[in-house]
């Protein structure tokens, strides 16, 4: 997969076969749109184009808008790459680019820069200043312009009856197994793990404490929860805690991974831990002891869990 920053990077060697959108979380609904996209391309006459934009429009256009994402994107772009697609353009979207006439974008852009051949679309998708023009209206420039228009139909979308909404809402309340069965893959958080004040490790559970760079990524509730990560190429199994740590009074939230049957240095180093399930909710215990015996049971819960994947 090719990957460009602009628009204006792209450089069309064949025509293309086009959809665009946010997609954040490339989930299940979301995959049933890229499938279609790839099958169109499958003789090697048209390549694949997914326009898709960062920052993600509503932070722009809604300046008190707090919206979390579910990928980074780089992450949404690593997911993207799994599908097979040709062509991944993340354009930076601004006020100008959303001031840009439903005409302009479609000649400018989709015809003069894309050379389109196609383009498949959900069929409720609005666009141009505005939002003004719709399907009906991509239809008639699709005629003028000699492309065709591809509609996603609303029964298509409903049989998956998922979005990225109903997914962020499900993270949010702690139900990482309704999240996961509509992404289609296991929520996962990317940071690098830096030094904590090491107090896990007077417990006997020492714990890498992860750091996110990208602040728009979305952090699941707080609470205890059974994780897993590639490390040094090995798949090693552990239990996660997000939270501020009361028992200790630690005040600020943090990410903390205990991993399981796995002792090495992974300070400074990038990971990607992959969420599958949550224990419990985060609790303030009295003494370091009785933490000390929650966690003897959180591991136990964790390895039963995973017994029975």
């Amino acid at each position: 997969m090719k990957i460009f920053h602009s628009i204006s990077e792209f450089r069309a060697t064949q025509k293309t076969i086009v959809t665009l959108g946010t997609f954040d979380g490339v989930h299940i609904g979301h995959k049933k749109i890229i499938e279609k996209l790839i099958q169109n391309t499958a003789n090697d006459q048209y390549e694949s184009l997914i326009l898709t934009f960062f920052p993600h429009p509503r932070m722009v256009l809604q300046e008190e808008s707090e919206i979390k994402l579910l990928n980074t994107i780089e992450e949404k772009a690593i997911l993207l790459e799994k599908t097979g697609l040709d062509n991944l353009i993340i354009h930076p979207f601004d006020k100008a680019f959303s001031r840009l006439t439903a005409e302009e974008f479609v000649k400018n852009i989709l015809v003069d820069q894309f050379n389109i051949h196609k383009i498949i679309i959900g069929h409720d998708h609005r666009f141009g200043r505005n939002r003004t023009a719709n399907i009906e209206d991509l239809i008639i420039y699709g005629k003028q312009y000699n492309f065709e228009v591809e509609q996603i139909s609303a029964q298509e979308i409903n049989d998956v009856s998922v979005s990225s909404t109903k997914i962020r809402n499900a993270i949010l309340e702690g139900n990482i197994t309704l999240a996961n069965e509509y992404l289609g893959y296991d929520y996962f958080l990317t940071g690098t793990i830096i030094k904590g004040n090491q107090l896990g490790r007077t417990i006997g559970y020492p714990t890498a404490n992860l750091k996110i760079e990208e602040n728009y990524k979305l952090v699941p509730q707080n609470g205890v929860y059974i994780v897993k990560s590639i490390l040094n190429n090995t798949t090693v199994f552990g239990m996660m805690n997000i939270g501020t740590n009361p028992t200790v009074k630690g005040g600020n939230l943090s990410i903390e991974v205990h991993f399981f049957d796995f002792d090495a240095d992974l300070y400074d180093q990038k990971i990607v831990i992959s969420i599958l399930h949550r224990i419990r909710a985060e609790q303030k215990f009295e003494s370091l002891d009785l933490l000390k015996e929650q966690l003897n049971k959180d591991k136990e819960t964790s390895i039963s869990f995973l017994e029975n994947l």
